[in-house]
């Protein structure tokens, strides 16, 4: 799907609130009929798995299809992938110090620990929950007892939950969604990839939550990228449901926090387009962000970055 950057502009400069509060029902709207198929399989399956690329909004994603389904009367868990991750080994954390640990690699997660732990939910028995401290490289269990009972579900959500070589139990007891950005900017004949879109989302978090410099997120990008085309892309045609996370005023948000950053950086390929895009966007407006937009992950509490 394309959009013309045109278009933005004016539903923005128009009406700001209004535009946002459409973009804002479309997407619920999306995971409502989500929600409604997922409701009507819960007693086949129980584990629902979400997958998609970094900058993709899984998070709020699940959080979301999570709202809804216990707003319906249907008690959902939802744990994250990362909190699976190997302990780091000492010589693991060397190759990390020298550049060459693949952080995107599948071999990351301890598949046999979570795929034990996933089956014993299933089964409604209790299990402990792990987290994992990114500080210290190490997963430890937090305590929290998951005791899954009859008729509640459980969203795992990560970049490698719809690998099968990392979620072993089997897919009849699994509902499978993949987010990501699709739509497509258009001006003046260019085309803003989603890829790009992505980024833009990454470092305004990375900056704004991670003291995480632009040109860092930059290099991170360009190894996300390679992983994500190894171990992410090659099993979204597994999913039961797509979504499509752009939100078409998003771009507007970002063009205060980047703009001036990305024409500095301007020598860099990945930023030209990028640059070019934000510079004919329209300020996002102060007050006009939703508080519960999608792009709330990447931008905060604040009304435009």
């Amino acid at each position: 799907m394309n959009i013309e950057l045109k278009t933005i502009n004016n539903r923005l400069l128009t009406d700001p609130q209004g535009f946002v509060q459409d973009t804002d029902t479309a997407y619920q709207n999306r995971l409502n009929e989500i929600a409604d198929d997922i409701a009507a399989h819960r007693a086949e399956r129980p584990i629902i798995l979400l997958s998609g690329p970094s900058g993709s909004g899984k998070t709020t994603t699940a959080q979301m299809i999570e709202k809804i389904l216990d707003l319906r009367g249907i008690e959902t868990h939802t744990l994250s992938l990362d909190n699976y991750f190997r302990t780091l080994t000492d010589e693991d954390k060397i190759l990390f110090a020298q550049g060459k640990l693949d952080l995107e690699s599948p071999n990351r997660v301890d598949s046999e620990f979570l795929s034990e732990q996933l089956t014993a939910i299933e089964e409604g028995k209790p299990v402990e929950l792990p987290t994992y401290d990114f500080k210290e490289s190490a997963r430890v269990m937090s305590g929290n007892i998951l005791h899954r009972k009859k008729g509640e579900l459980v969203i795992l959500e990560g970049i490698h939950s719809l690998n099968p070589d990392v979620i072993r139990i089997p897919d009849d007891k699994t509902a499978k969604i993949y987010v990501s950005v699709r739509t497509r900017i258009t001006d003046n004949g260019e085309i803003l990839h989603p890829s790009k879109i992505r980024l833009m989302r990454r470092m305004v978090r990375d900056r704004l939550f991670r003291k995480r410099s632009l040109n860092d997120t930059l290099m991170m990008f360009r190894s996300v990228e390679e992983g994500e085309n190894k171990y992410i892309m090659p099993y979204k045609y597994r999913s039961t449901y797509d979504v499509d996370t752009f939100m078409a005023y998003e771009i507007c948000a970002y063009k205060n926090c980047l703009l001036d950053d990305l024409k500095d950086m301007s020598h860099e390929p990945e930023l030209m387009d990028a640059g070019a895009f934000l510079a004919d966007a329209a300020a996002m407006p102060n007050g006009a962000l939703s508080a519960d937009s999608l792009i709330r992950e990447f931008v905060g509490s604040k009304d435009c970055c």
